[in-house]
């Protein structure tokens, strides 16, 4: 079996870009932004404060999947952030061998964040377009929870432990 291949999801501001960066350098694996997989157009639609509907998002959940292919396809593991916000979403994504960790935060905690990070098109006032859309995962779905108001290196050691795995040494 190769490496873990891990989707970070949550809502925004939950941290998913930090806990994946780390967690991708802990299980030597590389590290994909999924918001870097988004398009120009939902981009600027965001940029403007609009959040996006499922069909807008459809391609850009496509683009994550078909990173997740490839990655499985070379067995190198990885990790990803998506905010999977509904199960469709999450469904869509799934495959053998891919683990979903959500980072789930408190909501007046999600709104400090926000307020206090730049994010290049996601502002502050699309948390509760986030929030209202978000679909908690249900205990059948499998998805590993971690609640993320801690320290992050201690959340990225529970995931790690979480998953079942050890650290992979990059190869020289």
């Amino acid at each position: 079996m190769g490496a873990p291949l891990v989707i970070v999801m949550g809502v925004s501001g939950s941290g998913k870009t930090t806990v994946g960066v780390r967690l991708a350098e802990r299980l030597g694996v590389p590290f994909q932004e999924g918001d870097d997989l988004h398009d120009a157009a939902s981009i600027e639609h965001m940029r403007q404060g609009l959040p996006l509907d499922d069909a807008a998002r459809g391609p850009w959940l496509a683009r994550i999947g078909a990173w997740l292919d490839a990655r499985l396809a070379s067995e190198g593991g990885g990790v990803i952030t998506c905010s999977a916000l509904r199960v469709a979403a999450r469904e869509g994504l799934r495959r053998d061998g891919v683990r979903f960790v959500y980072l789930r935060v408190p909501a007046p905690t999600l709104v400090s964040r926000v307020l206090t990070r730049h994010h290049p098109f996601m502002p502050p006032t699309l948390l509760p377009s986030q929030l209202a859309a978000f679909e908690e995962p249900t205990p059948d779905e499998g998805v590993l929870t971690v609640e993320a108001t801690g320290d992050v290196d201690a959340n990225v050691a529970r995931i790690v432990t979480l998953l079942g795995a050890t650290r992979r040494r990059k190869e020289v």
